[in-house]
């Protein structure tokens, strides 16, 4: 008998899926980045801040503390596509970011598609009394989408 009585489950009674992992999630702007943090385990993303580019560059030191501090197992990227899926104006740059943080920070890198996003933050903004910045509500709302698919 184990301590309390308690008998461990079988590892093949845990589901992959069930993991605690740490995701940092990131709504590419040129002029702004949004940036959320959640986990698998309950599926969860909270906004977290926004970091400010100039001329379509990243502050990658800015990225590198809150990945530093966060410890991130994995990175979501919203995509920006059109209606009917495919890529939007903004995509290559996005796809850009994408190789950019794959090829800095050697984590994996996932895309959600970003479509609404900004009009889902709109609306969690008027009905929450939090002092939040849209471009991190809207990480959050991308990075909440991609818990979802996880579950």
């Amino acid at each position: 008998m184990h301590e309390a009585g308690y008998l461990p489950l079988p590892r093949q009674c845990c589901p992959e899926s069930l993991s605690l992992q740490t995701c940092l999630g990131f709504d590419y702007g040129k002029q702004r980045i949004g940036i959320a943090v959640g986990q698998t385990i309950t599926g969860t993303a909270t906004a977290l801040c926004t970091i400010n580019a100039s001329k379509g560059k990243p502050d990658w030191e800015k990225i590198g503390v809150l990945i530093d501090q966060w410890q991130p197992d994995v990175l979501v990227i919203g995509l920006p596509l059109y209606a009917d899926g495919t890529d939007s104006d903004v995509s290559k740059a996005v796809r850009r970011f994408i190789r950019q943080l794959h090829d800095r920070f050697r984590l994996p890198v996932h895309t959600m598609d970003e479509r609404l996003s900004s009009h889902a933050a709109e609306q969690y903004m008027k009905q929450s009394s939090e002092k939040l910045e849209i471009d991190a509500v809207a990480a959050m709302i991308i990075l909440q989408n991609w818990l979802g698919t996880r579950q």
